[in-house]
């Protein structure tokens, strides 16, 4: 109920920030400059007077957006080579077994900034990356599940009853196997948050004065020991959304299997 409560709170920031920012998220001040946590400014100020709290309201749009971005483009790929790899026969299965191996020789972040150094830095970049980076897990996790119900007796039922391999393939064997997609893509949102935050953290993703998690704890490393809060609450966000995101997609793994 906790991680509910905090997604239900991320996506009305996301979807309103107006309604829950008390001041614009680029308005300076400089007499306010470094201000602590405080009734005014909940979350404190930074280096040039601006609200905090409102930041990290407004960066929940664009660090959401690029998370769930990037979740769609990895769940979307891995749906391809899984399927591929799990219907498509034993050469097929293996080719895509071995390519998967080869990504996951290569740890998920890096293989991210391997495609900004090539396609270069930027917000579309960095969620492509993000997405490709977390397609080889999806995908070795759909593999699985379709190899496991195509060999289950209900399919050996709808093949003896006469079904067409289309209507197997249609009513029986992509509903039941592409079921935990859904889990999948919630678990992996937090990490997907996680990663494209890190990127804009090395500067590959929205640049400065953008509200977004990422960047405003580029912005603040430098005042981490005068002005901690300037990184303390975007970290917090970072933590709380990955954290919801895993404890509903557990919650909702856990119910798959009991039903």
């Amino acid at each position: 109920m906790v991680a509910a409560a905090v997604a239900l709170f991320l996506l009305a920031a996301a979807l309103f920030p107006s309604l829950l920012a008390p001041y614009p998220p680029l308005a300076i001040n400089p007499a306010d400059a470094f201000g602590p946590p405080s009734v005014t400014h909940w979350f404190g100020t930074d280096e040039s007077g601006r609200d905090i709290y409102s930041r990290v309201i407004f960066g929940a749009r664009p660090s959401l957006l690029i998370g769930a971005a990037a979740t769609a483009i990895g769940v979307g790929l891995a749906l391809v080579l899984g399927s591929l790899a799990g219907l498509g026969g034993r050469w097929l299965d293996f080719g895509v077994g071995r390519l998967l191996e080869v990504l996951f020789a290569l740890p998920g972040l890096l293989l991210a900034l391997v495609f900004i150094a090539i396609a270069g830095p930027g917000v579309v970049t960095t969620t492509v990356a993000v997405g490709l980076s977390t397609a080889p897990g999806y995908a070795r996790i759909i593999r699985g599940q379709i190899i496991q119900v195509r060999s289950s007796a209900m399919i050996e039922a709808a093949v003896v009853l006469g079904r067409t391999r289309a209507q197997v393939l249609r009513r029986h064997l992509l509903p039941n196997a592409l079921a935990p997609v859904f889990v999948i893509g919630t678990l992996g949102l937090g990490q997907a948050v996680v990663w494209a935050s890190s990127l804009s953290f090395l500067g590959l993703g929205e640049p400065p004065p953008a509200a977004e998690w990422g960047a405003m704890l580029a912005a603040g490393r430098i005042y981490l020991t005068t002005a901690w809060w300037m990184t303390f609450f975007p970290g917090l966000f970072i933590v709380l959304t990955a954290a919801a995101s895993t404890v509903l997609g557990r919650g909702l793994q856990r119910r798959a299997v009991s039903l």
